[in-house]
């Protein structure tokens, strides 16, 4: 008998997707092409547009991301208390309103904040919910596909939501603006025919049903390796989201820095169902090292800084998030107790410490280099702290679990 190849197991797994999973993996598609539609152009409109200040649009943007990330321990909490599907369209009617503020937003800039807060909320509120629902009533070997899958077409959205958008930012933004929410408005209608999560998953309805689950603290149950694993993963990561076209722009062009871009996004949709089984099945040490050492490396190239080198460099980091976030998710699930909508709400804040951090510690960072000689003085910082982060981790673990990090299966 042949053995079964990586793609045949991907195939014949999104093959037995139920009803629900298939709709939800194409909202994990849709969701993400409307927002990125509108969100990476808000500086562009606040600024451009409205007239606001880069000070106070660079504090709006910055406030929008922290709630995005932080709030999604709220979510996790709120999910635990009414349910998942519930959950979930909360969350889509607050951001197809946010959707809708941004049309007079365009004339009133208090009204284009209020809108991007609305759509941060909902953000934070669905995606713990989202991830939660699609892996309910799942044996866990099949957690892996399906969080790949969805984080692949969760790319694809976010590849393409710009792409699309860009011809109409300015010249058309009403519209724009009205088709997003009426995307947003029939994805909400379509979560209302989703199921509800069984027993055990949301508030019981009733006699014969299994009671609630204890309500717990926020941070009860944490994860706290996976947690600070997830911390750092984002901190380093950033820098390469943040600088990477200050960078790499100067030094050969927009339009190849924007194919740089398209093959870092073509990677992330493919390669990540077909790897997702591998990752799931290293142990944690080794996909540390892995995926820490991918970044090491592409950060080192991007050093260089000619056209091969950048290339090289970005898909090399696209290979240590491919490895990092996602085994960071399989691996808190793994070790905490509380129910995966929680789970992914403490992962969601560890992002967002992560992120801030790197935004924080970036800029100046960033500009020292420059100062002390070149831009790739920058790079070669980051990926020391890289090549170190697994030595780091690891002895952290063995001091406070009394276990190497090696010791442990997962």
């Amino acid at each position: 008998m042949l053995p079964v190849t990586p793609r045949g197991r991907l195939r014949s797994g999104l093959a037995r997707l139920t009803g629900p999973q298939r709709f939800l993996l194409a909202g994990s598609f849709l969701i993400p092409l409307g927002s990125f539609a509108v969100l990476p152009f808000m500086s562009v409109l606040l600024h451009e547009r409205l007239g606001m200040g880069l000070g106070a649009v660079g504090v709006v943007l910055a406030v929008a991301s922290l709630v995005q990330f932080s709030g999604g321990v709220v979510g996790g909490a709120v999910a635990e208390r009414i349910g998942l599907r519930r959950t979930m369209l909360l969350a889509l009617v607050i951001r197809t309103a946010g959707f809708g503020c941004f049309l007079p937003g365009l004339r009133h800039p208090a009204a284009a904040v209020f809108a991007l807060f609305l759509v941060s909320v909902g953000a934070a509120l669905y995606l713990p919910a989202n991830k939660a629902y699609l892996i309910h009533e799942v044996d866990e070997n099949q957690r892996p596909l399906l969080l790949s899958a969805s984080g692949s077409a969760l790319n694809a959205g976010i590849a393409l939501g710009p792409l699309a958008a860009a011809p109409f930012v300015l010249t058309a933004s009403a519209g724009l603006f009205t088709a997003v929410t009426a995307l947003f408005a029939a994805i909400t209608a379509g979560h209302a025919l989703l199921p509800a999560e069984s027993p055990g998953h949301g508030p019981a309805a009733g006699a014969g049903q299994a009671p609630p689950p204890r309500r717990e603290k926020a941070f009860t149950g944490l994860a706290v390796l996976p947690f600070a694993t997830t911390v750092l993963s984002l901190y380093v990561f950033m820098f390469f989201q943040h600088y990477l076209a200050l960078y790499a722009v100067p030094r050969t062009s927009t339009t190849y820095y924007g194919l740089v871009l398209a093959l870092y996004a073509l990677l992330l949709v493919i390669a990540q169902p077909l790897l997702s089984e591998r990752i799931a099945r290293l142990p944690y040490a080794r996909a540390l090292w892995w995926g820490f050492g991918a970044m090491a490396a592409g950060m080192a190239a991007l050093a260089v800084g000619n056209h091969a080198a950048i290339l090289a460099g970005a898909l090399l980091v696209c290979l240590g998030e491919l490895v990092l976030f996602f085994k960071n998710d399989l691996e808190a699930l793994a070790r905490s107790p509380r129910s995966p909508a929680v789970v992914f709400g403490h992962q969601r804040l560890a992002a967002g410490i992560g992120a801030f951090v790197s935004g924080a510690a970036g800029g100046e960072g960033y500009q020292l280099a420059e100062r002390s000689g070149g831009a790739g003085l920058f790079w070669g910082a980051v990926a020391v702290q890289c090549a170190l982060l697994p030595l780091v981790v690891g002895r952290w673990s063995a001091r406070k679990e009394g276990v190497p990090l090696t010791g442990r299966g997962r």
